[in-house]
């Protein structure tokens, strides 16, 4: 990062002109309306983890069903297996929801993230006007120079009886310079046609309303609802010969053939057998 994108032209970091601020009041307005899942949205300048303050306001009893807190700058995002994410004030959107399915089973939980994924997808998909690509479980990759880069991630948490925090980030405007590691990228590296914040965060929670409303309908059957399908039309991971690094410090390669019933990945290994595997990281080696 250079000293002007640092501390902005004036000396102030939060004077980059490229990068504004977010409206939260036209965000509230487009967004908590009479029969909308959003309840209630908040913006802060700074802070630690969307997640876990998300996470403390439902336990204090200060946050229900549909709040939603974003923040413009996260110093101690979380990725999956406490990795972290740090970006830059203003230069991406990060922000968790408060979700309460407690028509749902709860077996059927572990496809919230699954199903975040494909609402972020489509949002920026219509917003941004960039062609996404889900990883599983949780990644959003874009193209950049031909190469599958990630900008984006999802993390679920529970939180308190019959809550799940979902924490989403997605590197907007972040430059070439900027990026945390070379297969980072950016919606605005990605090409987007659109890189304002306001239309993009809005585009996600509206997509993702519509979503969990087809999914609860459906009483959590991703099947039933859609999501099954769409969630593997829009994986790159499928048809993909993959390594999941798996908890106990086992692997195995195979290739990545379906996402079962219960959200799985399923691999086909040269042994002959089929594999789901419900937690791990995934490595993409190669096509199928």
């Amino acid at each position: 990062m250079t000293p002007r994108d640092a501390s902005g032209p004036f000396g102030n970091r939060w004077s980059d002109l490229d990068r504004p601020p977010l409206n939260v009041s036209a965000l509230r307005r487009g967004l908590v309306r009479e029969g909308s899942l959003w309840s209630q949205v908040d913006v802060v300048q700074r802070t630690g983890s969307t997640n876990s303050d998300l996470v403390a306001r439902a336990a204090e009893g200060r946050a229900g069903e549909g709040a939603v807190l974003v923040a413009e700058e996260q110093t101690a995002g979380r990725g999956r297996l406490d990795r972290q994410w740090t970006a830059p004030p203003r230069s991406g959107l990060f922000f968790s929801v408060l979700l309460t399915p407690r028509e749902v089973p709860v077996a059927w939980w572990g496809w919230l993230p699954l199903l975040t994924g494909v609402a972020v997808a489509t949002g920026l998909s219509r917003a941004a006007g960039v062609d996404t690509a889900l990883k599983w479980p949780n990644d959003v990759l874009v193209t950049v120079g031909g190469e599958e880069r990630k900008a984006g991630g999802i993390l679920a948490e529970r939180a308190g009886d019959g809550g799940v925090v979902i924490g989403v980030g997605i590197n907007v405007t972040l430059r070439a310079d900027e990026l945390p590691v070379p297969t980072a990228g950016s919606l605005a590296l990605a090409g987007a046609v659109s890189t304002d914040r306001d239309p993009l965060l809005r585009g996600m929670l509206r997509a993702l309303e519509e979503w969990y409303g087809r999914w609860r309908a459906a009483g959590g059957d991703p099947a039933a609802c859609g999501l099954q399908e769409t969630y593997a039309a829009g994986c790159a991971t499928l048809g993909r010969v993959v390594r999941a690094e798996l908890p106990g410090e086992r692997s195995v390669v195979g290739e990545a053939v379906a996402v079962d019933g219960d959200g799985r990945l399923v691999l086909a290994t040269e042994a002959g057998v089929q594999e789901p595997v419900g937690a791990g990281d995934i490595v993409h080696l190669r096509s199928a």
